[in-house]
C-alpha cells in the first residue's frame, strides 16, 4: 500500500498508475486525509444483473396482508 501526497502523485502519476494496476493499493492524501484510491478499471464493481432469480421464486398472494394484532403491538410497544 502506498499513501502519497498530491503534489507528489502529480510527478509520479505514470508510476502510480503503474503500481495500481500490478494490484498495489495507492492512496492520495491531501493535509494527511486521504481523499482518493487508485484502482484499475478492471477491479471496479460491475453493475448487478437484475432478474437473476426470475421463476425461482414465488411471492403468497398475502404477502402484503396486514399482520394480526398481536404481532403489531410487539412493534408499537415499548
Amino acid at each position: 500500500m502506498q499513501t502519497i501526497t498530491i503534489q507528489e502523485a502529480q510527478t509520479k502519476l505514470a508510476q502510480l498508475v503503474d503500481a495500481a494496476i500490478a494490484g498495489d493499493e495507492v492512496f492520495i492524501h491531501e493535509t494527511g486525509k486521504p481523499k482518493i484510491r487508485l484502482v484499475p478499471v478492471d477491479s471496479v464493481p460491475t453493475k448487478r444483473k437484475l432478474g437473476i432469480f426470475a421463476g425461482k421464486l414465488t411471492v403468497p398472494d398475502d404477502f402484503d396482508a396486514q399482520l394480526p394484532n398481536d404481532i403489531l403491538d410487539g412493534f408499537e410497544s415499548s
